[in-house]
């Protein structure tokens, strides 16, 4: 008997320790890959407040992206995004957008030209994004969520261009004068039906200036509309597989068999929502109970996500101000929360990109987190985690040259594609 229990105990302490060289030889490989290959998240939203010479991305400041966390969790290439939220479709609504654009651009413009162009740098095609990253620094893309701003003006596409937009979505939540939205699910009630014909002269005007289109938030019938007219492979910037994940945001077996026929690359998202909604769910309602006793004890009120998008930018801007400190005065109450209940994480992530990669092939699939914008899981709660999605990857079995694909590969090849129709098309 005692014997048994000693060569138990032995087996035991034998398997741990292996168990354990094992774990270390996995991060040592994917820190190896990570190193080496081009790593980019194609969402990250931004604050103007964030690009001053007071306050900016030079600072380890309490966004889920900045220069200290991407280098923490060496995180090569930011997207940035100029979002403007949907609001009316009339004069005043269109100027009040196209001055929310305009000041992200220009915050974008500043960061990299101003405040850190010895850090970080404005990269417009995958030539500059690989330059950049030789001279060891961090590079920002801009993308454009939400053509609202255009208004009825598609020059203004071309201005989007000259101002650094590589891609563009034509709608986000709520029905543009471009398309149908996602969230038309919700009640059945649609605008267009799809695409309106200004958004599908916005297509081709796309096309000709060399802007990936990114469906991550239009109709699926907008989107099947947008493959049929587009000459060029299309984007979606941050969705994940709806057979996975029942949610509007996600894509279908028939939309994703769209993007390996064209030739696109769908980006999975760190949107815990849309990665495990019984998970989320779950472990949702258990935090919010903990952030309504803080928020008590900080006289804060919680505002529904719809009442917080529809408060003035000054307002909102204030509220998530507020809302952070609120996360952090929480963060060991939610920690203990963890041992109960299991929140959306890492595993529940690459089980997105394993799907995709079987449905439409490793060529098509890539990375985005959404931070600042809603986005983060458990182990990729902010950039100077990264390193945590190459880790998972070795864990399952992908070679270095399959993560370099997923990581930015597949998207700088589809930007390529993009500008090389672009370029046919000017000339024709």
């Amino acid at each position: 008997m005692h014997i048994r229990i000693i060569g138990t105990l032995l087996f035991f302490s034998s398997f741990m320790a292996n168990s354990q060289d094992t774990d270390q030889k996995i991060i040592e490989k994917a820190k190896g890959i990570h190193e080496k290959v081009i790593t980019i998240d194609t969402h990250n939203d931004i604050n103007v407040k964030n690009f001053t010479s007071n306050k900016n991305y030079t600072m380890d400041l309490g966004t889920q992206v900045n220069l200290p966390k991407m280098e923490a969790g060496g995180l090569d290439v930011s997207w940035l995004i100029v979002y403007t939220g949907q609001g009316e479709l009339n004069e005043d609504g269109y100027a009040a957008a196209y001055e929310n654009a305009i000041q992200k651009f220009e915050a974008i413009h500043r960061l990299t030209e101003e405040i850190a162009p010895d850090k970080i740098g404005l990269a417009t095609d995958s030539d500059e994004v690989r330059k950049l990253v030789a001279e060891g620094k961090k590079v920002a893309m801009i993308g454009v969520e939400n053509a609202y701003p255009v208004a009825e003006d598609l020059s203004r596409i071309k201005e989007f261009y000259d101002r650094g937009a590589r891609y563009m979505s034509l709608s986000h939540n709520g029905h543009s004068q471009f398309c149908d939205s996602n969230t038309g699910e919700e009640n059945d009630e649609w605008l267009h039906g799809g695409l309106s014909e200004l958004g599908k002269k916005a297509v081709l005007e796309m096309n000709k200036w060399g802007i990936m289109i990114d469906v991550s938030h239009p109709s699926k019938e907008a989107i099947k509309e947008m493959f049929e007219i587009s000459r060029a492979p299309l984007i979606a910037s941050h969705s994940s597989a709806r057979a996975l994940c029942n949610h509007s945001r996600n894509l279908d077996d028939e939309l994703l068999a769209l993007f390996k026929k064209h030739g696109g690359v769908v980006h999975t998202v760190a949107f815990s929502a849309y990665l495990n909604t019984e998970k989320h769910n779950a472990f949702d309602t258990a935090s919010q109970k903990v952030f309504q006793e803080k928020a008590k004890e900080m006289n804060f009120e919680i505002l529904p996500r719809d009442s917080v998008r529809n408060l003035e930018e000054d307002a909102r801007e204030k509220y998530y101000e507020s809302y952070r400190t609120l996360r952090q005065s929480s963060a060991p109450e939610i920690e203990k929360l963890k041992n109960e209940i299991k929140p959306v994480n890492v595993s529940d992530f690459v089980d997105h990109i394993d799907y995709l990669v079987e449905k439409i092939g490793i060529d098509h699939v890539g990375i985005s987190s959404d931070f600042d914008g809603g986005g983060g899981i458990e182990g990729w709660d902010d950039a100077s985690e990264t390193l945590n999605i190459t880790i998972e990857l070795v864990k399952r079995g992908y070679s270095e040259d399959e993560i370099a694909k997923l990581w930015g590969e597949n998207l700088l090849r589809v930007l390529d594609e993009v500008q090389a129709v672009s370029g046919k098309m000017q000339k024709s």
